[in-house]
């Protein structure tokens, strides 16, 4: 039997157990691939990982600024790319923002993104079959697909219950 993280947390969770357990996930994704975890790429992730919603690179560089000197954009920027390129952090297109992943999965996975629009978190889901049907209609036009990213607007379980 596997036990799966649910798509959205509940509002109640132990999100310090939630951040240190994708650090925790981080160092041992970075350590089998042979890849330094730098101070800088640790800080960025911590960033991301202060809630459950996207957040735009200027946004980190602000909270970063709130703790150390303010790093300049390039420097976030590599750092997003390293983390996004170990499957760390994906970017969430319609909102300019990358988000923290704890999912064991590579770069390659097919996900889709629930993007709540009241609370602002953001689920993610396997899409394999979904997206790899859309790439594959894509080709039978000739169109050779290079990136599928599937992003869901609605409303979170959590947020239909609020009254």
């Amino acid at each position: 039997m596997t036990i799966t993280k649910p798509v959205f947390p509940t509002p109640d969770h132990d999100h310090g157990r939630c951040a240190a357990d994708a650090l925790a996930h981080a160092e041992r994704v970075c350590r089998s691939r042979a890849q330094k975890f730098t101070p800088i790429r640790r800080q960025v992730l911590e960033a991301l990982l202060s809630s459950h919603r996207p957040l735009g690179a200027y946004e980190v560089i602000d909270q970063l600024a709130t703790h150390r000197s303010r790093p300049a954009p390039i420097t976030i920027y590599r750092a997003l790319e390293f983390l996004m390129a170990n499957g760390l952090v994906h970017r969430i297109e319609s909102r300019n923002a990358y988000l923290a992943c704890a999912h064991d999965h590579d770069a390659a996975s097919m996900v889709a993104f629930l993007i709540c629009e009241h609370c602002g978190s953001v689920g993610e889901i396997v899409a394999g079959p979904a997206t790899q049907s859309l790439n594959d209609a894509a080709r039978q036009t000739g169109f050779a697909p290079k990136l599928s990213v599937v992003e869901i607007t609605g409303t979170c379980a959590h947020c239909q219950a609020r009254p």
